[in-house]
Formats: C-alpha cells, structure tokens, sequence
C-alpha cells in the first residue's frame, strides 16, 4: 500500500484542508485499491468509481472545504441505506433496481461533512444472517479469505480491514456491525437508542437497530460517529505515530483522544466470559482476550474485576423473536419466490411469532431492570465478541435455515443482548489467535449504559496504544 490507501480518516481530512493532497488524489488512489484487491474479497456490490471521482472533483471547489471534518475521505455505504441515484438492493433479488430518490440521513450528513461515497457494499438478503453472501456473491474476511466477513455489514468491514476505505457505514440489529468488525479484525460501534438517526426497514427490528462506524482506529471511529449524531466534530492535528492523535482530530464533545473518562476516578471494569446462550462453549482463545483486555485496563489504573454479566434465561428468545417477526415485516411487500430460501423461512417463522404475541414490551424492560442493578456497580463490561472463529466463507444462502441458525446462533451469542437494552457496545481487536487459525485476529465487546459512547470510545483509544493492533489485513491481492 502506498500515497493515502491505509491512511487513517484523520490523516487524509487533515491532508485534504490543509491542500497537501486533493481529494480526487485520495478517490483515486482508494479506487485503484478496490480494483486491486475487492476481486479476492467480495467487499462491495456497487463501485461508484465515475460518480466518486466527479464528487471529489466538486468537493476541491467547496468553499468550506478548509473546516469539514471528512474532507476528501472515502467512505463506504452499507447497502441498506439509501444513496441517491443509486438502488438500494439489501442483498436481494427480490428488491427494486429503481434509484433511490435521496439519500439517508446518515449518507447525507457524512456527505456534507466532505465524505465521499465510493460504492456500496455487500450484505446478506434483507440483513438477516450472520454471514455476508447473496446472489451478489460472497464476502471474505481480509484476513482469512476461506473465512466469511461476518454479517450483515460483512461488506463494509471487508472494505475497511482490506483498506479499500479507511471507514464505511454499517448497521446492527442482533450484532451486524460488531460480528463483521470481529470477523475482519477492526473496530465497530454500535451506539445507544436515538444518538444517530435510524430509520431503516419497516421498524428497525422493533428499534432494535442502529447505524455507527466502522474504523481501523478509535480516532477515525470518533470522527464519523461525531459527524453521524449530528455532534460539533473539532479539527485539530492528525494522528501522530502512536495512533493516538490530538485533542480533537476525531470529533469531540466532552474528552480529547484518548483521554480517560476519570472524573471520579478509575473506572470499575467488569470482565464476563459467561456465554448469553446456555449451552455454547466459548473458544478458550477469546476468552483469553477477555482476560488480556482486563490486564491492559488495570495496568492502565481501572479497577477491574471478573463479575458474570446477569444474562436471563429468556433473554435470547425475546432477542431472536424480534429478529423473527422484524424479517417478516421487512419482507410483506416482496416477492417471496425471488427470497432465497432461508430467508424466506425465517420470514415464515416470523410471521407465526408475530402472530402469537411473542414479541413483547415487558422483556426489554425486565432486561433493563437487572441491568441497572449490575451497572449500578460497574462502569463497563468487557465480553468476547464472538464465541469462537467465524464459519467458512459459503454460498450460506443456498444453505437450509436450520443450518444458518445454528452457525450464527453459535459463533456469535455475545452481541444480542445490547440490542434488545438499545445500550451502546463497541467491538475492538483483541489480540491473534494461535498459529493453528492462521494468526486469525481475536475481538472484544465494551458495553457502556446509555450516553456511553464516548466512554467506550476513550477505553478504546487507551487499548490501542497500549496494546496496539494490526489496523489493516494482510494484502489478500498478494
């Protein structure tokens, strides 16, 4: 990789309004890296490579171009998002190819911040499954090409761990921006209910999801998340070498990179490996990482303790029945013979948990309840992200719904739950996995209570320096 591809967000902005690099410079570069690598890894449905460079070209004329916070940085959008101009597929065939007649809110604010959209990316039909493959084809993790990206923002993760693009926007509702940023080894935040607009499918999953970041660094996640909730994103230098970066370079609305939420005093740290779903074993690499992640904090000063997280015996079946029933309403309109067939099931299935009433408002609040309790004595909690190393990257889609149950249901238990809360959890690297799954990256999850996006962000700054991360994969072109 050389010029700007593998560069932080941080870094091309700051090089962009300063007129050290122009943004179709940056486009271009990053559109060469696509062409290079994506062939391989199967990150994007849609390249906008023609609409992207004219995009680049009017943003070098923008008059504000010296104070936006994105200015000539690559993005790219999750392709269950609206981009004008463009259709918006889900990952199935059985949705319009009409254009888009205006963007979403999220690609309009990223938009005016100086982003620039270089294409769309690849995920699972209607953002179902755990892994990303469509009739679109198949999404590799950068790092393991034989291993799936994840889903359902597989694609957007794949970009950004491969550095077709050094951030792209995802969503989550049962872990779709956490398991993919696990799979690939970057960093995903999911944030709490109401800080960035929503507004996707009929009704989020019962407002069970949410559009964030996807970002090689805390920096660059600051900054996007900064400019998608519509927060005051304050310029300052770019990343220096330690990855850290000055107060500011990454958005800010309370604390400066890295700088810990320590008003009074160390944070109390809660390590759980406990698995939400009884019954399935977590790969004793993972929960490694649990215990590595809590070394790193308590050198860092946080008191930190093992404390099992208060999973209720029920708590999958409320989440997995509003995964159910959301499917089903995202599916009424479309043609259910153009459905692959496991979607088309788990849209049956919903239908029937819709029907009997089992989606109910009482769970999330009994939920919340236990949590309040257990976060009355702790600041964060820290979980693996995923139980054990992603499945093989299939044709899923072609596979029965059982089976994509399963593998989903197993590999990824541990992001659910925050979901149903609508509490903000952060997916971060967390060390390799032995040598016999090829120096596969480990991940962690951060849980924080609701306005915590900024603590977990903080958290994940101080882990980065000083415990630092491979921010991009190996070069699967090679």
């Amino acid at each position: 990789m050389t010029g700007w591809v593998g560069r932080r967000a941080v870094e091309i902005a700051e090089a962009v309004r300063s007129g050290k690099v122009t943004p179709r410079q940056v486009v271009a570069e990053h559109l060469a890296r696509i062409k290079d690598v994506d062939a391989r890894v199967g990150a994007f449905r849609k390249v906008l490579a023609e609409r992207a460079l004219g995009e680049a070209d009017a943003l070098a004329e923008r008059a504000d171009l010296a104070v936006l916070p994105l200015a000539g940085v690559p993005v790219a959008i999750k392709d269950n998002l609206p981009v004008a101009g463009e259709a918006t597929r889900h990952g199935s065939a059985a949705t319009s190819a009409s254009p888009a007649a205006a963007d979403h809110e999220t690609v309009r604010r990223l938009r005016a911040a100086g982003a620039v959209i270089v294409g769309l990316t690849n995920v699972p039909e209607l953002c179902v499954f755990g892994t990303t493959d469509s009739v679109f084809g198949v999404t590799r993790s950068p790092w393991d090409l034989s291993r799936t990206a994840g889903g359902s923002s597989g694609g957007s993760a794949a970009a950004v761990a491969a550095a077709m693009v050094p951030i792209a926007l995802g969503n989550d509702g049962m872990g779709s921006i956490r398991i993919p940023s696990a799979d690939c080894g970057v960093l995903g935040l999911k944030p709490g209910t109401g800080l960035v607009p929503a507004d996707f499918g009929v009704d989020g999953w019962f407002g069970m999801a949410e559009n964030g970041p996807i970002a090689t660094c805390a920096a660059d996640a600051r900054l996007m998340l900064s400019v998608l909730a519509g927060l005051p994103a304050v310029r300052g230098p770019a990343a220096g070498p330690d990855g850290g970066g000055g107060p500011g370079a990454a958005g800010h609305w309370g604390l400066a990179d890295g700088e810990a939420d320590t008003e009074s005093g160390p944070l109390r740290i809660a390590l759980s490996t406990r698995c939400p779903t009884p019954g399935i074993a977590v790969d004793p690499a993972y929960a490694f990482a649990v215990r590595d992640t809590g070394r790193v904090l308590a050198a860092a000063g946080h008191r930190v303790l093992p404390a099992e997280a208060p999973y209720p015996a029920w708590l999958g079946a409320a989440s997995v029945a509003r995964w159910l029933a959301g499917t089903a309403a995202d599916a009424r309109h479309l043609d259910p013979a153009r459905l692959n067939p496991r979607t088309r099931r788990h849209a049956a299935v919903g239908r029937a948990v819709a029907g009997a009433g089992l989606v109910r408002p009482g769970q999330r609040t009994r939920w919340l309840s236990r949590l309040e309790r257990f976060f009355a004595e702790h600041d964060v909690l820290v979980t693996p992200a995923l139980a054990r190393t992603p499945p093989p990257a299939e044709t899923w889609h072609a596979r029965s719904w059982t089976a994509n149950m399963l593998s989903n249901i197993r590999y990824a238990p541990f992001s659910h739950p925050w979901n149903l809360a609508g509490w903000p959890a952060l997916v971060l690297p967390g060390g390799e996995h032995p040598i016999s799954y090829q120096e596969f990256p480990l991940s962690v999850q951060l849980v924080a209570p609701p306005g915590g996006e900024q603590r977990l962000l903080a958290l994940a700054a101080e882990i980065e320096r000083r415990r630092p991360w491979e921010r991009t994969a190996p070069d699967p072109a090679r």
